[in-house]
């Protein structure tokens, strides 16, 4: 029910954040570093001032657990998804609600903003990922489907034009977001897909899955251009550093894995 801000260099914790009623699952700095947002079980947000550890803020407006949290690129605004079956945009000035994107019919599994701050993708248990423009909230811009189970994941390229979306169902999905139509679906994984993401320059899809693999996928064609092992468990999460010259995955295998690669090297 804490959270703890640790000093990279040597390992030193510089602060501990206490307020929360149960686990916090998700937190996220805002671009400039001076904010820490944490999102809890106790279905609560909580914005707190990083150079005094003095909580600025409640976010109290959801009926369910707060799974995921981030900040728009500005900083101004705050994006909150929940088991309650939305998400919601938060000023992060006054904690103020500005919008409320309630039209998926289960449980949030992902959101997240465009770098641009404009547009917004949730994903769903209901199998779905919805498009949404921040300037218009009454309703979304569009439902993407096709994915035969729950949708676990979804992301935006840097530049806002692509949507990659993972699900239980065993693929990924890439989707284009001006013509609102599905470019690829990603075969390959024996399982479970639980997380997606792009490489900064948009040319990598990587995917994460319950088989125990990172695949990474050409973001034009679909196609499958390296397998990556190693993990005993379902891998769960996965990055790419902001240069794209390397991954770190995680497992419930309880280790953490960084994969340098010749293929992520060439495409770079």
């Amino acid at each position: 029910m804490t959270a703890k801000l640790w000093n990279t260099s040597n390992g030193d914790l510089l602060s501990t954040y206490r307020g929360h009623n149960a686990e916090i699952v998700c937190l996220a700095f805002d671009p400039l570093s001076f904010f820490l947002v944490t999102g809890s079980m106790d279905k609560s947000a909580n914005l707190w001032n990083l150079e005094t550890t003095q909580k600025v803020f409640k976010i109290d407006g959801h009926s369910g657990e707060v799974i995921n949290i981030s900040f728009n690129t500005d900083g101004d605004k705050i994006l909150t998804g929940s088991f309650d079956y939305t998400a919601k945009v938060w000023d992060c000035y006054s904690g103020d609600m500005i919008c409320d994107l309630k039209e998926h019919n289960a449980e949030i599994s992902a959101c997240q903003f465009s770098y641009s701050g404009t547009y917004i993708v949730t994903s769903s248990i209901d199998k779905t990922c919805k498009l949404w423009d921040v300037r218009k909230t009454n309703y979304s811009l569009h439902t993407f489907q096709g994915h035969e189970d729950e949708v676990l994941d979804a992301s935006f390229n840097l530049t806002g034009t692509k949507i990659a979306s993972a699900s239980s169902d065993g693929t990924a999905k890439i989707y284009n977001v001006k013509t609102l139509s599905t470019e690829s679906t990603l075969f390959g994984h024996s399982a479970e897909v639980s997380k997606v993401c792009f490489n900064s320059r948009g040319n990598l899809v990587m995917t994460g899955s319950s088989d125990k693999t990172i695949r990474l996928w050409d973001s034009e064609t679909g196609s499958c251009k390296q397998v990556l092992d190693g993990h005993k468990e379902e891998v769960f999460s996965c990055a790419f550093n902001y240069e794209g010259t390397a991954i770190i995955s995680a497992s419930k295998d309880m280790t953490c894995r960084v994969y340098k690669d010749e293929i992520l090297l060439n495409n770079n």
